[in-house]
């Protein structure tokens, strides 16, 4: 049943499946329904990196606080407004602002960079910000910020405390600060890490069918690539045939299956899977049921010290051939950039 009423059990089934013609039943699927939900468009937006300090500690991500070995910045707002000025000439309809978990980017700070974006451009604001306090995205929602991305990386809860040590004992959980944002009006957007050490075909299945329960309107999934600088490793891993791998297929797999479960949702070809397969891995996971792509509006400078994972595909092409790029790219598969914010679009399946 390739379709939003998939069972748990065909999923993970998916999941391990290697055939290339059954596979290729599945590509075929997911295209088809992201054509009928989505459309042909694919939204480019533009991502922004202001800040790279953390006060948390993933076990998995080089930007955790005690990671010495990278040099810390923050941007001022004019990087920003250049940014997002530099999206709306690029004829990108969104701006991402992605970050550490830094509180030295306070609320009203964050507030008042929203409102300017907002006099500035017609872009939608989508931010990508951590865990912050309810009041924070209260404010940030007031000012003008259109959608939140906060994934959660993974539905089970050993493995989420195994690599996301909580600041505080009782502090609400990423699934549960993902309710309070849609509960203050924004399109709200989870996902998970592909192959994380430790994570079970039976678990990445009841991830996908997470997305399914909480009706999400965007939706990130990505391979884990290890970091030298973080101590998550292989050490942590599954016996063979029990570990989820984290490689491009799987990526591939998941996007898919996401895709025919949750068919209105907006679902990136991340930097993740470009970075893995650098020659396809973007253009193939529009193929196979993305319809986002986030290219890098950082100034060049600072790209790299924004280190999650090293050896990010793109982090030295410059925003104006990236849009010629894909724009070229895009043709060659049928599909055409996206024209306005792209939000989610309820209810006008093109049957």
């Amino acid at each position: 049943m390739l379709g939003p009423e998939m069972p748990l059990a065909e999923i993970e089934a998916w999941l391990r499946e290697d055939d290339p013609a059954r596979l290729s039943e599945l590509w075929g699927a997911a295209d088809e329904t992201r054509r009928r939900f989505v459309g042909d468009e694919v939204h480019v937006r533009g991502l922004m990196e202001p800040s790279n300090h953390c006060v948390r500690s993933c076990t998995y991500c080089g930007l955790r606080a005690q990671n010495a070995a990278i040099p810390r910045y923050r941007l001022s707002t004019e990087h920003v407004l250049t940014a997002a000025r530099q999206a709306h000439e690029l004829g990108w309809g969104t701006l991402v602002m992605q970050t550490g978990e830094d509180y030295g980017l306070t609320r009203e700070w964050v507030a008042d960079l929203i409102r300017a974006i907002k006099r500035e451009t017609p872009l939608a604001v989508t931010l990508s910000l951590g865990e912050r306090p309810r009041e924070d995205f209260a404010a940030w929602r007031e000012a003008g910020a259109d959608r939140y991305l906060l994934r959660f990386e993974t539905s089970d809860p050993a493995l989420y405390a195994h690599i996301h040590p909580p600041l505080s004992p009782c502090e609400p959980n990423r699934i549960e600060r993902l309710r309070w944002l849609a509960e203050l009006g924004y399109e709200a957007g989870g996902g998970v890490m592909i192959g994380i050490p430790g994570q079970s075909y039976e678990i990445l299945a009841r991830d996908i069918d997470l997305f399914r329960a909480m009706d999400l309107d965007m939706i990130g999934v990505g391979p884990y690539i290890a970091n030298p600088d973080a101590p998550l490793g292989c050490e942590d891993a599954l016996p063979d045939g029990e570990q989820v791998p984290a490689d491009e297929l799987m990526a591939y797999k998941v996007v898919a299956l996401t895709r025919l479960v949750c068919p209105e949702a907006n679902l990136p070809a991340t930097t993740a899977l470009a970075t893995l397969d650098r020659a396809h891995g973007r253009m193939l996971g529009l193929q196979r049921g993305a319809n986002v792509i986030m290219p890098n509006l950082t100034p060049a400078r600072y790209r790299e010290m924004y280190r999650i994972y090293p050896g990010k595909a793109g982090y030295a092409e410059t925003a104006e051939a990236t849009a010629g790029r894909l724009r070229g790219q895009l043709a060659e598969i049928g599909r055409r950039v996206g024209v306005g914010p792209g939000g989610r679009r309820q209810g006008q399946s093109e049957e």
